[in-house]
């Protein structure tokens, strides 16, 4: 079976660019569409995403193939902010993350309790701010599983994904972090031989999850941009003269894409300092929840 473990709606909020913060979403995709387009690409199973919200289940809760998940933004112990991927909760495990996502040692003991796998998403991005050594420590120490193969994410970014994921014998996930239907169902997590959500998730905790598809790179953001800037014109006719900054958004975009890869060279050759010689642990180890 496959599923795209990182995808987004309507109800993930407003967007973090300075100046558009107040005004533009993070994504314009409408549940119904999203769902239809992931599974014309494919996709077995479907579930979402979205920041800190569950909203988007009241249009999907009764497609017998939808299940629930959440992408939660965490606090760490140094200060830094994280993504984290927790999916198959129920509605009540959404209060208990959003009530403990400022304490990420309390949210990871609940959902080790309640047999909830959680990913690290974008380990090697700059999309959430800074990152300190402690942090990539917690994550090996006590995130669940990596996300390594992310469809907005550089492809340098996702390889150093797999080898922390490698490094540290978590199971590895996938998914194409889609805010636009453009990109929706080109990256995915398989699980052969699963039925059911059910079956899928045991497999994902197991290791036996295979991260395939599409990475990102400077012209698949560049699009996505572009794509939330034309939803966002169309659903405020009034604000249409912003129009007029679009061609700047290529060259934030490229800003973005050297930023990206500054951070993924920076993390990526002070691991492989820290990295005993001649360590090749196989990805996919099995979760004990």
């Amino acid at each position: 079976m496959r599923v795209d473990l990182h995808v987004h709606t309507v109800h993930s909020g407003l967007c973090t660019v300075p100046g558009l913060s107040r005004v533009c979403r993070e994504s314009y995709n409408e549940p119904r569409a999203l769902y239809q387009t992931l599974k014309a690409r494919g996709m077995d199973l479907v579930t979402v995403t979205d920041h800190d919200s569950i909203d988007a289940a009241e249009e999907l809760r009764h497609y017998p193939d939808f299940f629930l998940s959440e992408e939660v933004t965490c606090t760490l112990p140094s200060g830094t902010e994280m993504h984290a991927g927790v999916y198959g909760i129920q509605e009540a495990d959404h209060t208990e993350l959003q009530r403990r996502r400022h304490d990420v040692e309390s949210l990871l003991a609940y959902c080790t309790e309640r047999s909830l796998f959680v990913s690290v998403n974008h380990i090697y991005s700059s999309l959430t701010g800074r990152r300190t050594q402690e942090d990539f420590d917690l994550f090996a120490s006590s995130f669940h599983g990596v996300e390594t193969q992310n469809g907005q994410i550089l492809r340098v970014a996702n390889k150093l994904a797999a080898q922390f994921a490698a490094r540290y014998d978590k199971p590895a996930i996938g998914g194409s972090d889609a805010h636009t239907l453009h990109g929706a169902g080109k990256t995915w997590t398989e699980v052969r031989g699963a039925a059911n959500a059910q079956d899928f998730l045991a497999g994902v905790r197991r290791g036996h999850g295979l991260a395939e598809g599409e990475s990102g790179d400077y012209m698949k953001l560049t699009t996505a941009v572009f794509g939330i800037g034309g939803s966002f014109l169309r659903n405020n006719a009034r604000m249409a003269a912003l129009g007029a900054l679009f061609p700047l958004a290529a060259a934030v975009t490229l800003g973005n894409y050297f930023c990206e890869l500054a951070f993924a060279w920076y993390w990526g050759a002070k691991h492989r300092a820290l990295e005993p010689a001649g360590l090749t642990q196989p990805a996919g180890a099995e979760v004990t929840l």
